[in-house]
C-alpha cells in the first residue's frame, strides 16, 4: 500500500489561501450589481456575471495549482483561514475558509462548468424579457455554491447551503406565470428544508459536543482525531455514539439536497425552470452539495470504523445510495419529458455517488461526481439545445431524425450518453463507475449493494438507448422544420463532450491520479493496476450489463419512428409495470394522501382549535374585561362623580346665601346684629329659667 502523504503543520495560510474568500464573493457582488440595472441592460448583465465567474475560474485554477505542487513535492496542502465570528458568554463562533485536495478540485469544476453553462445561457434565455434577472440570480447561486466548497465551518458551510435553497427556489420558479414553475419551486424549497430541519439539528448538538464547528484548526477542529475521540465516547441513543447520530443528522441533510430517498421528489419537477438552471443545479451545483457535505466531513462518517469495517452512518449511506440508484432509473424508463429523464438519471448517479462515498471513501464518490458534472452538463445542455432546434418541444415521441438536422447536438449528445452509461474504456463514465462497482463488491458486510447498482447500470443503459432512438433515429414527428442550435450553444457542448472523454484518464488503473490526489498518495503509472484481483472479471461484467442494455434498448426502439399515440414498445410488453413506473411509482401520490393530507387535517384542527379554544378564551378574556369596564364607568360615573358633583352643589349653595348676606349694607348687618342679639338673649333666658 502506497504511504499517505503527511500534512505540513501550518505557521500561515499562503498567499492564494488568503484570498480565497473571493471565489464565492465576486459573482455575488456581480449580482448584487447586476439586481440594480434595469432590464434593457443585458449585455451588462451578461458581461458581469461571465466576468465575475471567469475571475473566480482563475483563482480557482491558482488555487489547485498551488494544492497540486506541494502533492507533486511530496507534502499535502491543507491550509485554513479562520476568524472569531460571534461571542456569546464563554463561547466564541469562529468561521473560516479552507484549502485542500477536495476544495481545490470541487472548485474548478464548479467554476468551469458553471462558466459554460453561463456562455451557454446567452444563447438559450437570449429572446427571454427578464435576462437580466435570470444572470442575477444565476451569479448569485455560482456564488451560494462556491461558498459551500471553501468553507472550514459548518455553520459558515450552512449559511451558503441555505442560500443556495433559496436561489434554487428562484431559478427553478423563474418563469413564475407558469404554475407548474411556481408550484415546483415550492415544492424544492419545502423539500429541501425538511433535511435541512435535522442538518441543523446536527450543527447544533455538535457544537454542544465539540464546542466548535470548524472542520480543521491545527487539531483542535471538529473533523480532528481530538473531537472525534470525545464523539465516539459520547453516548447517544439505541446503542449509537454521539459520532453516528450527528452524522446520520447531517447526512439527513444531503439526502434532501441531493434527491436521495424518500426526499427525491422534487428533483424531477425542477426541471421547470429553464433549461440552463437544469444544467447547473442538476449536473454541478446543488445536488451535488449533498455529496460533497458527506465527503467533507467523511472522518465523522468513518469515525470508530474497525479496519476493513465500516460504521452505522457509512451502511446507511451506502443502503440509501444504492437504492436510490435502481429506485431512480426504474422509473426513467417510462418517462418521455427528454428533461425528466435526464432528472431521473441524476437521482440515480448522485445514488452511485453516495453509494461510493459509503463503499470506497471520498475518492470513489468525488471521481464520479465530478465526471457526472462534466457529462450531465452536457447532457442538459444538449437537451436544451435539442428543445430550441424542436420548437420549444420536449416530448421524446414528437422528435425523430434529429442527427441530420443537428449534427454537432446529436455528436455531443451521444458522448455524453456513452459516457453516462458507461460505455468500456473510452469514456469517463465507465471509470468512474466501475470504481463503484468494485468497491461494491470488495464491501464486507456484504453483496446486495453491489447488485442493486449492477441492475442500476443495466437500466442507464437501456432508457438512455430507448431516448437516443426516439430523440435522433427514425422519421422526425414534430412540428416545423428542425435546426441546429446557434453556435453559443454548441460550443460549451463541444467543450463538455471532449472534456466527458479525456477526465477518464485522471481514474484508471493504469494511472489512478485522481484517486491518489485526493487521499494525499503518491500516483504511480504502469499496468500492476490491472493485476487487482477480480478487477478484470469486474470489468468484463460491466461491459456484458452495458451492452445488454444497449441491445435491448435498439431491439425494441432502434430506428422506429412510432407515431406519438401509439403506446410504447417496452408498454406493451410490460402493462400495468409501465403504468407503475410512468407514473413515478405513485410516490408523489402516497404522499399527498399521508404526510401533505396528515398536515392538511392538521392545519384544519389547529385552524379549529385557533378559532374555537383560543378564540373562545380570547373572547371570554374580552367580555370579562368589557364587563369589568363598565362596572368602573357605573362606579365613577354614579358614586365618584355623583359625591364630587353633590358637594360642589352643596357649595355653590352654601355660597350664594353667604353672597346675600355679604352685602355690603351697613343696614342689613345692623338688623342681623340686632336678630343674633335677641335669639342670644332668648337662650339665655330659657337656660336660666331651667
Amino acid at each position: 500500500m502506497q504511504e499517505a502523504l503527511q500534512f505540513t503543520p501550518q505557521v500561515a495560510a499562503s498567499s492564494v489561501a488568503k484570498i480565497l474568500w473571493l471565489i464565492p464573493a465576486v459573482p455575488m457582488v456581480a449580482a448584487g450589481v447586476i439586481a440594480l440595472l434595469k432590464q434593457p441592460r443585458r449585455r451588462a448583465a451578461a458581461g458581469l456575471a461571465i466576468g465575475s465567474l471567469g475571475f473566480s475560474l482563475l483563482i480557482a485554477l491558482a488555487a489547485f495549482g498551488h494544492v497540486l505542487s506541494g502533492w507533486m513535492s511530496g507534502h499535502a496542502v491543507r491550509e485554513t483561514v479562520n476568524f472569531s465570528w460571534i461571542t456569546f458568554g464563554n463561547a466564541t463562533v469562529d468561521l473560516g475558509w479552507v484549502l485542500d485536495p477536495l476544495a481545490a478540485v470541487m472548485l474548478v469544476m464548479v467554476t468551469f462548468v458553471g462558466l459554460l453553462i453561463f456562455i451557454y445561457s446567452t444563447g438559450y434565455m437570449a429572446h427571454d424579457e427578464n435576462f437580466t434577472r435570470f444572470f442575477c440570480f444565476l451569479s448569485l447561486f455560482a456564488g451560494a455554491m462556491l461558498g459551500v466548497v471553501i468553507a472550514n465551518s459548518l455553520l459558515l458551510l450552512f449559511m451558503c447551503w441555505e442560500l443556495v435553497g433559496l436561489t434554487s427556489y428562484l431559478l427553478i420558479g423563474f418563469w413564475y406565470h407558469k404554475p407548474s414553475a411556481a408550484a415546483a419551486a415550492k415544492k424544492a424549497f419545502l423539500t429541501t428544508r425538511i433535511g435541512d430541519i435535522f442538518f441543523l439539528l446536527g450543527i447544533v448538538w455538535l457544537f454542544a459536543q465539540t464546542g466548535t464547528l470548524l472542520f480543521y484548526n491545527n487539531g483542535a477542529g471538529s473533523m480532528e482525531p481530538a473531537a472525534l475521540g470525545g464523539l465516539l465516547g459520547a453516548p447517544a441513543a439505541s446503542g449509537l455514539s454521539a459520532a453516528s447520530a450527528i452524522a446520520l443528522l447531517i447526512f439527513a441533510g444531503a439526502v434532501g439536497k441531493s434527491g436521495q430517498l424518500p426526499l427525491h421528489v422534487w428533483l424531477p419537477d425542477a426541471m421547470e425552470g429553464p433549461t440552463p438552471v437544469s444544467a447547473l443545479i442538476h449536473a454541478a451545483t446543488m445536488v451535488a452539495a449533498g455529496v460533497y457535505l458527506v465527503a467533507r466531513v467523511f472522518p465523522l462518517m468513518e469515525a470508530g470504523a474497525p479496519a476493513g469495517g465500516t460504521t452505522t452512518a457509512l451502511t446507511v449511506v451506502t443502503w440509501v445510495g444504492a437504492s436510490t440508484a435502481v429506485f431512480a432509473a426504474l422509473i426513467a424508463v417510462a418517462q418521455n419529458d427528454i428533461k425528466r429523464i435526464l432528472a431521473y438519471s441524476t437521482v440515480s448517479q448522485l445514488g452511485y455517488m453516495m453509494a461510493g462515498l459509503g463503499l470506497g471513501g471520498v475518492a470513489v464518490g468525488m471521481f464520479h461526481l465530478i465526471t457526472h458534472a462534466f457529462f450531465k452538463a452536457l447532457l442538459f445542455m444538449g437537451a436544451g439545445s435539442v428543445i430550441h432546434g424542436c420548437h420549444e418541444e420536449q416530448d421524446i415521441r414528437h422528435m425523430g431524425g434529429l442527427r441530420k438536422a443537428m449534427p454537432i447536438t446529436y455528436g455531443a449528445y451521444l458522448v455524453g450518453m456513452l459516457a453516462l452509461t458507461g460505455f468500456p474504456l473510452v469514456f469517463s463514465g465507465f471509470w468512474s463507475k466501475d470504481a463503484i462497482l468494485e468497491s461494491a463488491h470488495n464491501w464486507t458486510p456484504g453483496q446486495g449493494p453491489y447488485f442493486l447498482l449492477v441492475f442500476g447500470a443495466l437500466l442507464t443503459a437501456f432508457y438512455m438507448t430507448r431516448q437516443m432512438s426516439y430523440v435522433f433515429f427514425g422519421k422526425y414527428r414534430g412540428h416545423g422544420h428542425a435546426h441546429e442550435s446557434p453556435r453559443v450553444m454548441t460550443m460549451p457542448l463541444v467543450i463538455l463532450a471532449i472534456l466527458a472523454v479525456a477526465l477518464g484518464v485522471l481514474g484508471t488503473p493504469v494511472w489512478p491520479w485522481f484517486r491518489s490526489f485526493l487521499t494525499n498518495r503518491s500516483a504511480e503509472f504502469g499496468l500492476a493496476g490491472f493485476s487487482e484481483p477480480g478487477l478484470l472479471a469486474l470489468m468484463l461484467t460491466s461491459t456484458t450489463v452495458v451492452a445488454i442494455g444497449y441491445g435491448v434498448g435498439w431491439w425494441l426502439y432502434g430506428g422506429k419512428s412510432p407515431a406519438a399515440q401509439e403506446p410504447d414498445a417496452l408498454e406493451t410488453k410490460i402493462g400495468p409495470v409501465w403504468t407503475g413506473l410512468s407514473n413515478r411509482l405513485y410516490v408523489d401520490e402516497f404522499y399527498g394522501v399521508t404526510f401533505i393530507a396528515f398536515y392538511y387535517w392538521w392545519a384544519r384542527v389547529a385552524d379549529w382549535f385557533d378559532r374555537r379554544v383560543w378564540g373562545g378564551l380570547v373572547a371570554l378574556v374580552m367580555w370579562f374585561f368589557g364587563l369589568w369596564a363598565r362596572f368602573n364607568r357605573f362606579l365613577d360615573t354614579n358614586w365618584v362623580d355623583g359625591a364630587f358633583d353633590k358637594g360642589c352643589e352643596e357649595l355653590s349653595v352654601g355660597g350664594g346665601l353667604m353672597a346675600r348676606v355679604q352685602s355690603g349694607r351697613v343696614q342689613t348687618y345692623l338688623r342681623l346684629l340686632a336678630i343674633a342679639v335677641v335669639v342670644l338673649a332668648a337662650i339665655l333666658i330659657w337656660s336660666s329659667r331651667g
